[in-house]
């Protein structure tokens, strides 16, 4: 490096040294107005924290079933029973609902929409989660003036078919702000089978009640999809059971009838004998049947139990609920700071425009 590219470079450092205080001397002889800034918007983030809602968070957690945890005498018994051509529903149908697809079916649409028509008692009237979250975010008053809407209702486990488009559009909006701000549905960690369902809204009742209708209607919905074929199965059984049972039954009555009209009969005619010996051959043939589908049928009630208990529930949302609020200092700082930062580079560009 030559004497030549040092001396420039020395001035070239010199001239931004000069620059930089140039600016702050610019800057330091409008310190009025930033201040006044930082006055106004520490004063805005205050009325900010004042007005700003407090959020309320309501946590649930629950663990998945193991389908494979059947005891061994019990799985024994059903291949035991498969093996005779019987399907008694044991087979395990809850891949489609394991880890990740049960925290989406959580925040399908489907789900969140037959939460929001769920009862709930408020100050001693009935109304739905829907009409609940309408009356929290003051929809109704800005429907005053809209005919389209000022009427639609959201009652109690109203029949969601038979809604207008008025209201699907209504649902559809209550379903979105729920999905993407207040619904969090999360496998805390993948070794362990512990999913956690967050809630949060401005009211804290209706945090609470949504978390634990939300979990009740997938819990629902995950038991009867889950235990179909065995309730099919299990109904079957009884069905038959009762037929074979009335069929006993009239067998035994059979072979008493058919008794007491070969009563006291002469030996040498055991023609009349005959529907006696068949009443009985019918008694053994349907006790035989009817001891073996009251086995399946104890078999099938024992299946349907281990299916039922699909989501155990850890920790339920407890009052008063986690709550998180926009601080007065932080309100203060954040609002100072960003109008203090807003105005200088406003003096800047004006400097630089003015400049050129």
């Amino acid at each position: 490096m030559d004497i030549e590219t040092i001396k420039n470079d020395e001035i070239s450092l010199k001239e931004l040294f000069e620059k930089a205080k140039e600016w702050y001397g610019y800057l330091l002889s409008q310190w009025r107005i930033i201040m006044l800034a930082g006055v106004v918007g520490g004063s805005i983030g205050l009325t900010y924290a004042f007005i700003k809602k407090p959020i309320y968070t309501a946590t649930l957690s629950f663990a998945l079933e193991d389908d494979k945890s059947g005891g061994g005498g019990l799985g024994s018994a059903l291949g035991l029973v498969s093996s005779l051509g019987l399907d008694l529903g044991g087979s395990s149908g809850g891949g489609m609902f394991s880890g990740s697809n049960l925290a989406e079916l959580f925040k399908s649409r489907s789900m969140v929409e037959k939460t929001l028509l769920m009862p709930v008692n408020l100050k001693g009237k009935v109304i739905s989660l829907g009409e609940m979250y309408i009356q929290n975010n003051k929809w109704r008053k800005e429907w005053e003036d809209n005919p389209r809407f000022v009427n639609i209702q959201f009652p109690p486990n109203a029949d969601r078919r038979k809604f207008s488009r008025d209201q699907d559009s209504i649902m559809g909006e209550m379903y979105s702000a729920l999905s993407k701000k207040g619904l969090s549905v999360a496998q805390k960690d993948k070794k362990i089978s512990i999913i956690s369902i967050d809630v949060a809204s401005t009211n804290e009742l209706f945090s609470k009640f949504f978390c634990e209708g939300l979990a009740k209607q997938v819990s629902d919905f995950y038991i009867s999809t889950k235990s179909e074929k065995a309730r099919v199965n299990m109904a079957i059984l009884e069905r038959q059971t009762d037929s074979i049972r009335g069929e006993l039954n009239a067998a035994i009555t059979g072979v008493a009838v058919a008794t007491d009209n070969t009563f006291n009969l002469n030996p040498a005619l055991n023609v009349r004998k005959t529907p006696s010996a068949r009443r009985q051959v019918d008694v053994q043939a349907n006790t035989a049947i009817l001891t073996e589908l009251v086995k399946q049928t104890e078999l099938a009630k024992v299946t349907l139990r281990r299916d039922t208990p699909l989501i155990q529930i850890i920790d339920k949302p407890i009052l008063p609920l986690v709550k998180e609020r926009f601080g007065k200092i932080k309100g203060i700082v954040l609002g100072g700071f960003l109008a203090s930062f807003l105005i200088v580079l406003f003096l800047i560009v004006r400097k630089i425009f003015r400049a050129s």
